[in-house]
């Protein structure tokens, strides 16, 4: 049986994050994921995580000024003590909720000199979350969501990943962002899997319910199962109506 994280950044958003982790114990999830925390103080997580049960299964670091275009501040040469703070940042708040996986934010950058910095920040951000058991992910963004995203592709992450050599420097792999990309899913699945820390899903090209549009979910998630793979795959789409009235995809594809 496929389990399922509600990804709490698109899901449930008129409600306070400990309210929503409640909500999606309501609704079955098996498992919660999010964006960006830090407003609402680690220990009102916490609880509510023990309450339901439910863990925390990743975070972001934060996009840095928002209002200004940021989207990550990792690959950006001329912001490395503000990238290096929201690695920290994230990672204490992570210890505090015991959630696993820090998805490290590139930004809007490029070149070699973004390349070599973010390289850099991850390697300072393997060793800090090496020390507490704690895995770094890092996800390649779809040029139309996240335009001028540092990471761009799955090959890109590839050669990062393989360049820096922690082993606890995985690949986030959201479908939705992939297929729009490169597409491929099958093999680029097959292809990356032993460097895949966490999957997301949505459908494409309109990131709403997984249960349309032009994936074949109940195809993708049989051969993730297939492969080995059998932690919970992040729900990470914007819900056309109230999200309880669009959970029957849950069912289909468990």
């Amino acid at each position: 049986m496929t389990l399922f994280s509600a990804n709490l950044g698109f899901l449930w958003q008129e409600l306070p994050l400990p309210d929503a982790i409640r909500a999606a114990r309501k609704a079955g999830f098996d498992a919660v994921e999010c964006h960006w925390p830090y407003a609402v103080p680690a220990v009102e997580v916490r609880r509510a995580l023990d309450e339901t049960g439910l863990a925390m299964l990743g975070l972001n670091t934060v996009r840095g000024h928002v209002a200004d275009g940021d989207n990550g501040l990792s690959a950006l040469p001329d912001r490395i003590d503000e990238a290096r703070a929201a690695i920290r940042q994230a990672i204490a708040y992570a210890e505090a909720i015991g959630t696993p996986n820090i998805h490290v934010m590139a930004g809007k950058a490029e070149g070699d000199a973004a390349r070599q910095v973010f390289v850099d920040n991850l390697a300072y951000a393997c060793d800090l979350a090496e020390a507490c058991g704690k895995t770094i992910l890092i996800e390649p963004l779809n040029p139309y969501d996240a335009p001028g995203y540092f990471l761009a592709s799955s090959a890109q992450a590839c050669e990062i990943i393989g360049a820096i050599g922690k082993p606890n420097l995985k690949l986030m792999f959201d479908c939705y962002h992939i297929q729009i990309i490169e597409g491929d899913l099958t093999r680029r699945l097959e292809q990356l899997m032993p460097i895949i820390g966490h999957i997301q899903i949505a459908a494409v090209p309109s990131r709403a319910e997984p249960d349309s549009g032009e994936v074949d979910y109940r195809h993708i998630l049989k051969m993730v199962a297939r492969l080995g793979y059998s932690a919970p795959i992040g729900a990470e789409y914007r819900p056309q109506g109230a999200v309880e009235a669009g959970l029957g995809w849950m069912a289909v594809l468990r």
